[in-house]
């Protein structure tokens, strides 16, 4: 900021000692005037072709880009052919078996890292989320766990061809991987999950992390005969946790600050 002083200010003009004392400057209001000046600065007319940016400005120009940015174009679920292929077996028969499992290959390998997708479509112009339902209740997002070392991206579209893709290079998948939009972390050899860790974690079991897949306009699913591909409303979901478990019934929130674009058919 450009500062203009006054000029008694700059010259510290001294008092002659033989005016009468009427015509002294008081040194007391002397004082307090210099100290107005400090606090009320002048600036100079800005130039108008020397303009300064207004504070904040580039910041705001920064969030309007991240918000164009976090659009989601939804298409219409008619858009989609599904299919189906060879069945693909859990490796676990209950929860129990799972837990089990996990422990031994957290002995083996470490903390669990799994990557699971979000899929969304759109029906009567509302947002529906891509669902793999195992036998009559257990719903889960198409995803699973990482190998050693492998990247997150890669992985998740490794799982997606696993359980979604068709097996012929005449339909290649087109999976665009975007932001992840929810961490959840596992503290134990337990089912509850948390969407932070702990302070007093220092080796959690499990991180998942859940990444929004945003789907071309066509696509061709092949879903395993054992497993039904269900599209679930977004006002289902919500606070559904008896329904669909803590990690896919608050989906709806993590997904509020996206805009959907409704594209028709």
């Amino acid at each position: 900021m450009f500062c203009v002083r006054s000029m008694n200010e700059r010259h510290r003009t001294n008092v002659r000692r033989d005016l009468p004392s009427a015509n002294r400057p008081d040194p007391k209001a002397h004082h307090h005037r210099r100290r107005l000046l400090r606090r009320h600065h002048l600036r100079r007319p800005p130039d108008p072709e020397k303009e300064e940016p207004v504070p904040g400005e580039a910041e705001e120009e920064e969030m309007v880009g991240a918000s164009s940015s976090s659009v989601v174009n939804v298409y219409p679920l008619a858009n989609y052919t599904f299919g189906t292929k060879e069945p693909k077996m859990e490796k676990d028969t209950s929860v129990a078996d799972r837990l089990a499992r996990m422990k031994v290959n957290y002995m083996k390998e470490g903390m669990r890292t799994s990557v699971e997708a979000i899929l969304l479509v759109q029906e009567h112009n509302h947002p529906h989320i891509l669902l793999l339902q195992i036998g009559n209740t257990f719903c889960k997002l198409p995803g699973g766990r990482l190998k050693p070392g492998e990247n997150e991206i890669d992985g998740l579209k490794r799982k997606l061809c696993s359980k979604l893709a068709v097996n012929s290079p005449s339909f290649p998948p087109n999976w665009q991987v975007g932001e992840c939009v929810a961490v959840w972390w596992r503290p134990n050899f337990e089912t509850v999950m948390y969407p932070y860790c702990p302070p007093h974690i220092t080796k959690p079991k499990e991180c998942k992390k859940l990444f929004i897949v945003h789907l071309t306009e066509r696509e061709y699913f092949a879903v395993p005969r054992n497993l039904k591909l269900l599209a679930v409303p977004l006002f289902e979901l919500y606070d559904n946790v008896q329904r669909y478990g803590p990690v896919i019934s608050t989906i709806p929130q993590q997904l509020s600050r996206f805009q959907f674009n409704m594209v028709s058919s």
